[in-house]
Parts: structure tokens; C-alpha cells; sequence
């Protein structure tokens, strides 16, 4: 049975300090902005009301290959051989699960500052589940040997604030993966991609989740996000040793690596505490 935790109550690894999937639109660039997208409240209300349709849709709009989107990140993180791996804005958990099976030794703890989406994970029989908010997160610091996000960091209301609390809860030589959305090179492929994002998709949405308005504005957050080199020296400010991007699905998706500077030093495999289950 899924362990659901909340993290304005206790947290499993630590004191309390306080995600979210991949097509919905939030970005959040840190700065005020009059789009009610750019409001953690409202983000939090649209996830919780599309929780049910979510992955559906998801793979619907992305034509499946957010299935390969996972592999790719669950077979990078395994080469670092985690022994324990924090996924953020965890959404429905299918990262978390891919992590899983892709490093079965490992502790894989899925947060998210969404409950119904961590209801429809612990569906799924995601195991350690935590409602946390990724810029104040619940952990002590250097907890985990390796961070997760996918297509959450450009939901959050501050990137670096995020990317920070990423490194402070990473141990020394932790590998950190960033996936999210990016644009194709300049030329037809981008003006396509751009049509779709802006014209296509939310109506295909809203036909599939009845709420058409969470995908109204994916396409300008894909457009305002940084990408390739920016986000690689975004990543870089907030302390980490990042490698060159790596671009996917001729540049629709794009992956970051980046470690922690100084030494790995292997943690304890300790258990998870009992966690309650608000809420459920």
C-alpha cells in the first residue's frame, strides 16, 4: 500500500520546511505576472481538476513518446547507481515508477504540492508519496544521491529558488535531471511545432479533460522557458557542474544533467517512517 505523507505536517527524512506533470501550462518565471496560470493556487486547482484525465491526455498530446521520455531519465539515473531518489512535481508518479524498476535497490520518494495528483499515484502503488512544495521542500540537507523533474520546474514560481532547494537536498556528487519542453532548431519543424502548441493542442485537451483553459498557455511557457544554453547556465548559478543539453524528438523535449559539486559519499539505506495519508 502507498504511503502518502503531508509536508506541512511531518516529513519522512527530516523537519518540515514548508510539482506539476508534464502538459499543463504554468510557467512561472519568479516575477509578478497578471496570468492567473502564474499562481501557485490556481495551478494547484487546475492539477486537482484534471487529475483523473491526466495521464490519458498526457499521452494522448504527446503521441506516446513521454513513455520514451521517462526511459530515457530512468536509465540516466541508473547509471549513477542511487541508492535514494527524490522525483519532484511527481504528478500521477509514472516517473517515480519508472525510477523504480529501473533501479530496483533503490528508495524512490515522489513529491508533489498537488494532492489529487499523489491520490492517482498511490493508485498506481507509488510507494513513498509526499505533498510538498519543491521550493520548500521537507528533507534534511544531502538526503538523496539523485533529483528528478519532469516537466515541473517550469511550473514553479521560482526557478532558481527550486533549482536551490534541489542542490541543498542533494548529496555531494548527486546527479540532478531536469526534462522538460523546449523549441526545434529555427526553420519549418518550429513554425509546425509553434501551430500545434498554440492552436491545436488546447482544443484537444479540452475535448479530453473538459478543461481546455489548462492548455491555453503551454504553448508561451514553453516560449518563455529557458533552454539549451540559458538553462544549462541557469542550472550552473545555482550550483551545479551541468553537462551540455542533451535535445530530444528534434528539440521538443530536452534533458539536463548536473551534479553537485564534491565528493559521493554512498547513504544509508534506512527505512521510510510510517506516513499518514491526509486527506484519504
Amino acid at each position: 500500500m502507498a504511503e502518502l505523507a503531508d509536508a506541512y505536517g511531518s516529513g519522512p527524512y527530516g523537519v518540515t520546511l514548508g510539482g506539476s506533470n508534464p502538459l499543463v501550462s504554468t510557467n512561472f518565471s519568479g516575477m509578478p505576472n497578471p496570468l492567473p496560470q502564474q499562481n501557485p493556487e490556481f495551478v494547484r486547482r487546475t492539477f486537482s481538476s484534471i487529475a483523473g484525465r491526466y495521464d490519458f491526455a498526457n499521452h494522448l498530446l504527446s503521441g506516446g513518446l513521454d513513455f520514451l521520455w521517462r526511459f530515457r531519465v530512468s536509465r540516466l539515473v541508473a547509471a549513477s547507481q542511487p541508492s535514494r531518489i527524490l522525483d519532484l512535481a511527481t504528478g500521477s508518479g509514472d516517473l517515480a515508477l519508472a525510477l523504480q524498476k529501473a533501479c530496483p535497490s533503490a528508495q524512490v520518494v515522489a513529491a508533489d504540492f498537488c494532492l489529487p495528483m499523489l491520490e492517482e499515484a498511490q493508485k498506481k502503488s507509488v510507494a513513498h508519496l509526499v505533498q510538498a512544495d519543491a521550493m520548500a521542500l521537507p528533507f534534511s540537507g544531502a538526503t538523496f544521491d539523485a533529483v528528478t523533474v519532469a516537466f515541473g520546474l517550469r511550473n514553479m514560481a521560482s526557478w532558481e529558488k527550486a533549482l536551490q532547494e534541489m542542490h541543498r537536498v542533494l548529496r555531494p556528487g548527486g546527479l540532478m535531471v531536469v526534462l522538460d519542453f523546449s523549441l526545434p532548431a529555427r526553420g519549418p519543424l518550429r513554425e509546425i511545432y509553434r501551430l500545434y502548441l498554440h492552436h491545436i493542442l488546447p482544443h484537444i485537451a479540452g475535448w479530453t479533460t473538459g478543461r481546455a483553459e489548462a492548455y491555453e498557455y503551454l504553448g508561451e511557457s514553453i516560449e518563455a522557458f529557458p533552454r539549451g544554453s540559458d538553462m544549462a547556465a541557469l542550472i550552473e548559478t545555482c550550483g551545479f557542474q551541468c553537462e551540455p543539453p542533451n535535445k530530444m524528438c528534434l528539440g521538443i523535449v530536452s534533458l539536463y544533467a548536473a551534479r553537485k559539486s564534491g565528493r559521493s559519499s554512498p547513504g544509508t539505506q534506512a527505512d521510510l517512517p510510517h506516513l499518514e495519508k491526509p486527506g484519504i
